[in-house]
């Protein structure tokens, strides 16, 4: 009897396993492979980059160059008049209209010939004179090969007392004689006035030295050795403005904005080869190309995160997934299962990287076994290979990058809100939306190619 009820509970036990089968699997692994080095089709961006001087620091340079001596006529046989014109008090510059206009106080001292010639007797003499007056010039502003270039005319002078000398008692007004003279004295100081402003205000070194800070690699992302680069083209300006205390050139900057993963970017940036090009009127639009990254280790195990505490059933037939991993080969991206249950040992899927933008996940689309994988499964677990398991796990195959996409564009909005590449240069700006690109495969990573439209403002201080 006992005997008996040995047999009857091993045939219960037998009847058990074959209802629920436990079978292991050796299935080939397809091996990573190189992938070939991403290569990024960047449209261009325009960056503005008003570059201001304030008038006050054109009036300090004026004083500077009228330091002395402005005008110095000796010859008295000419016209009568003989003159030493030089700077009663600081020059003065601000603007009317979009010019710069220039108050320039004299003190003129000299001699004027007077006298007479009748009945062939002659009679001449001379007197010394002092007198103050202001000029006031008008210059009209424009921008040639990186200069500021003026065209000054002197608008009036005025004199603070009628200028006149005192002979035999009298006081002689002397005006018309000393308008006369000073003709001379007018082309002096206009082109004076041109060459002082020409020779202190050069955009170029400060414009050039910006563009070579800005155009060195940053690194963003330090553990994913993630570097965002901006590459400068060609640059454009517009007319100069005057407006309120600064005189103003619109620069634009047309420049290629990218990140690239692994060892630091070179420099492209060649300032010899930058032309200043005028233009009436620049864009103000940024594309930037953004990257999300996600390295194969951080995804599996994002999508582990999917499987976890789950059974997957098929009838009588149990599964879990007790490991993902992720690599490349092929283009195409292999998704690997380990599981245990019915069925014991490693699967392989197959697949292309997708995005969902709705969602912000990558998924996988065409996602199947590998051909090794399908044909094990169809000679010893066919129900794993064609039933509704693998629709579910597919659908478990994917991944969030919303805080990837988050990063990257925390890291451009760092980079646009006062950020100082080197003394003096600052950048600031603001961005809309992200738009998806496409996905690449890196030997170590999935990168999302994304796009970002917004605008950037370049400003140089302390010219």
């Amino acid at each position: 009897m006992h005997y008996l009820r040995l047999i009857f509970l091993f045939f219960l036990a037998t009847q058990f396993y074959s209802c629920t089968p436990q079978k292991k699997i050796a299935t080939l692994k397809p091996e990573a492979d190189d992938a070939a080095p991403l290569v990024y089709d960047v449209a261009p961006s325009f960056i503005n980059m008003p570059v201001s001087m304030s008038l006050k620091d054109i009036e300090n340079q004026l004083n500077i160059a009228f330091d002395g001596v402005i005008f110095d006529d000796q010859n008295i046989q000419d016209d009568d008049l003989m003159v030493k014109v030089t700077k009663e008090s600081p020059v003065q510059v601000k603007q009317s209209n979009g010019k710069i206009v220039i108050v320039l106080p004299l003190k003129m001292v000299g001699k004027v010939k007077y006298g007479f010639s009748k009945l062939g007797v002659s009679f001449s003499d001379t007197r010394d004179f002092k007198m103050n007056g202001v000029v006031t010039l008008i210059s009209e502003v424009r921008l040639e090969n990186w200069k500021l270039k003026t065209q000054t005319t002197l608008q009036s002078l005025d004199w603070k007392e009628p200028p006149t000398v005192s002979i035999a008692g009298r006081e002689v007004a002397i005006t018309s004689l000393m308008n006369a003279s000073l003709k001379f004295f007018k082309k002096r100081v206009e082109t004076a006035i041109d060459e002082a402003i020409t020779a202190s205000v050069d955009f170029k070194p400060e414009v050039l030295n910006a563009l070579q800070s800005i155009a060195k690699p940053l690194l963003v992302n330090e553990s994913l050795k993630t570097w965002f680069q901006l590459t400068p083209i060609e640059l454009y300006a517009t007319k100069v403005l005057i407006q309120k205390d600064f005189v103003t050139i619109g620069l634009g900057l047309k420049c290629q904005m990218e990140t690239r993963i692994g060892n630091p970017p070179e420099t492209k940036f060649n300032a010899s080869k930058i032309i200043l090009k005028p233009v009436e009127k620049l864009p103000n639009l940024v594309k930037a190309h953004v990257v999300a990254v996600a390295t194969y280790k951080d995804a599996s195990q994002l999508m582990q995160a999917n499987f976890n505490n789950q059974v997957f059933e098929d009838g009588n037939r149990k599964v879990t997934v007790k490991n993902v991993a992720l690599w490349h080969k092929q283009g195409k991206m292999i998704v690997a299962l380990t599981l245990a249950g019915s069925l014991n040992g490693t699967v392989y899927l197959s697949g292309l990287p997708q995005y969902n933008p709705t969602t912000q996940e990558i998924y996988f689309d065409q996602l199947n076994y590998v051909l090794d994988t399908k044909n094990v499964l169809m000679q010893s677990a066919n129900w794993l290979a064609q039933g509704k398991i693998l629709k579910i796990i597919q659908d478990k195959c994917r991944f969030s990058i919303a805080s990837n996409l988050q990063e990257g564009q925390q890291k451009i909005l760092e980079y646009l809100n006062n950020y100082s590449p080197s003394k003096g240069v600052f950048i600031n700006g603001k961005t809309q939306e992200i738009n998806f690109l496409k996905i690449q495969l890196t030997n170590q990573s999935l990168v999302a190619e994304l796009s970002v439209e917004g605008q950037v403002k370049v400003t140089i201080d302390g010219m």
